[in-house]
């Protein structure tokens, strides 16, 4: 895939990414681009007891247990080797996270995780939508690449989230 880049003043260079399923090795790498993306844009949005919640969510042993043996899915968006977007997905047809190197916003990545997932979902798992939980920050993102809200804004330890789906039977 190839993504435009803004470099200095009204300078555009094409970058070419690449957007596959992860690796094993690359689990903390996915995480901790998670976690520091979160930080710096999420947290403000949640309660100390919700960026608690987050943190140990994406430290937790089983889930990466899970990753290793099939059932938590991963993809991530590579800048060469270097991995500059994640999403992951749960019970085949929920993201469970989704995150994208601040250098690297604005340039589609996170449009283009969800494309690959999408087409994912409908082709190798049969399903015809994805869900997520979106984050108070990252509503309007969502909202732009076709979800639309199945319920309001909820609360669940400290995280704030709005249910949303994606019809994908179209791709």
């Amino acid at each position: 895939m190839e993504f435009r880049q803004r470099r200095g003043r009204n300078i555009i260079k094409p970058v070419r990414i690449s957007i596959r399923p992860a690796y094993r090795d690359e689990w903390d790498d996915a995480m901790a681009l998670a976690w520091r993306t979160f930080m710096q844009y999420e947290a403000c949005d949640f309660t100390p007891e919700g960026v608690e919640s987050f943190q140990d969510f994406i430290t937790d042993t089983v889930l990466y247990k899970m990753f290793v043996l099939g059932s938590y899915q991963l993809f991530g968006a590579y800048d060469n080797s270097r991995m500059i977007g994640m999403l992951s997905l749960r019970g085949e047809t929920h993201i469970s996270l989704l995150f994208v190197d601040e250098q690297y916003h604005r340039m589609g990545i996170g449009r283009g995780l969800i494309e690959y997932v999408s087409e994912y979902v409908h082709t190798e798992e049969g399903h015809g939508s994805i869900t997520v939980n979106a984050a108070p920050y990252a509503t309007g993102f969502y909202h732009r690449v076709g979800f639309v809200d199945t319920d309001v804004e909820q609360a669940c330890d400290g995280i704030r989230y709005t249910p949303m789906k994606r019809s994908i039977t179209k791709i």
